[in-house]
């Protein structure tokens, strides 16, 4: 069955990590070979996520900031306001996909949207993200694909206070410096954030050759109805 022509951008805003969570889950467990693509751009209250399979060791010093055990792939990372947080729910068997491409695909839109403001990053063989010159990092990427179908995403450091990631060792990387967008580019201004999503929704979109983008608010309908309400 052809795909839709289309792919759903979904705005979340602010929500609350375990609800998106398993919206996600919902999402992808009800989808069928009809149901469109979406990206889901939002940001977290803060929170720790530590992956599959995630050492304890990580965790230097959570403090008040709570631990949550995900099912994605790598190591802990962070979250909270001031971070782009875009989770691709992509049918990657039907784009006949491997994983690897598209993380490629995810790494490679960050670095096309950092270089439209100036910034110079890569992704690195021995560690998905992307990273400045200097070795700091500025976005994370983490994925689960079930049934053919991905969930979770990247983290693109924007504005937000970077304290907490001295409470972890990023991604498994003791001494892992992080940088943010607002440090690396004159007159940042308060509205960059929607600059910066579309941009990179745009990105997402040629690379998975969609021409065409649907905005929508809010989480999707519960599993039971996402068939009937796609």
């Amino acid at each position: 069955m052809a795909r839709p022509d289309h792919i759903v951008v979904r705005q979340l805003g602010r929500i609350d990590y375990t609800s998106c969570w398993r919206a996600m889950q919902d999402f992808t467990d009800s989808r069928d070979d009809a149901t469109a693509d979406e990206i889901w751009l939002l940001e977290h209250p803060r929170v720790f996520t530590q992956g599959q399979a995630g050492k304890a060791e990580h965790i230097l010093a959570a403090g008040d900031i709570p631990v949550i055990q995900v099912d994605r792939g790598g190591q802990v990372t962070y979250h909270g306001p001031g971070q782009l947080v875009a989770y691709l729910m992509i049918d990657v068997r039907r784009m006949d996909w491997g994983v690897r491409m598209l993380v490629d695909a995810i790494e490679s839109s960050i670095i096309a949207v950092l270089a439209d403001h100036g910034v110079s990053a890569a992704a690195r063989p021995d560690a998905p993200g992307v990273y400045l010159g200097n070795g700091a990092k500025i976005a994370a990427l983490g994925l689960r694909v079930r049934h053919g179908c991905s969930f979770h995403g990247l983290a693109l450091n924007l504005d937000l206070d970077l304290e907490p990631f001295s409470r972890i060792n990023p991604c498994g990387y003791a001494g892992q410096s992080v940088s943010r967008l607002r440090d690396l580019v004159e007159n940042w201004q308060g509205d960059e954030r929607q600059n910066v999503e579309q941009q990179l929704v745009k990105q997402l979109a040629d690379r998975m050759d969609y021409r065409q983008l649907r905005h929508v608010q809010g989480l999707p309908p519960k599993a039971s109805g996402l068939k009937r309400n796609r």
